[in-house]
């Protein structure tokens, strides 16, 4: 999955030369082949690199702040989302509709790498949730349908479907 997202990214960024992916181990970890050196290992340092090949600073960060929290979720992605057990996704949902509470994206008021990359961890979690459980992570849902229709960012992953309506309207039903 992982060749598959930076694929996608280096489209989103505008990237016009492909690059070439390859994956090592039994978790696949994604390696860039560098001309100039040694290959590039994983997904985040692949990504950041293709962030900064694109000259696309500001999908690091604006500021230190928004560059140090936009660095934690990338973290996350690879310690946390990837390979996360069915019985943990709920945790991490939990977790992240509470983050988001208050939040437009994971780091500041715009798109940043993190909210790709955290989009593109959380997906197939997204995907198993009923309609119903889909509302107790409202703060997630409406994150994950507001990266979902950012152009470019859903190159190779099925759109969810998340209804903007409530379907119960008090507890007791």
């Amino acid at each position: 999955m992982a060749l598959r997202e930076l694929s996608s990214l280096e489209k989103y960024l505008g990237l016009k030369k492909p690059f070439k992916y390859s994956t090592r181990g039994e978790k696949k970890v994604p390696l860039l082949q560098n001309n100039n050196g040694p290959p590039m290992v994983g997904l985040v340092t692949i990504a950041c690199h293709l962030v900064r090949e694109a000259k696309r600073y500001e999908f690091l960060g604006d500021t230190e702040e928004d560059r140090a929290v936009v660095h934690q979720w990338l973290e996350y992605r690879v310690s946390k989302l990837d390979n996360c057990s069915k019985e943990h996704s709920r945790t991490i949902l939990k977790g992240l509709n509470l983050y988001l509470q208050d939040k437009v994206c994971m780091a500041g008021n715009h798109l940043t790498l993190a909210d790709v990359l955290i989009y593109n961890g959380i997906h197939p979690m997204i995907v198993d949730l009923t309609f119903q459980e889909k509302e107790q992570y409202n703060n997630v849902t409406r994150w994950f349908d507001h990266i979902q229709h950012c152009v470019g960012i859903r190159h190779h992953l099925p759109r969810v479907i998340v209804l903007k309506n409530r379907i119960y309207t008090c507890k007791h039903h």
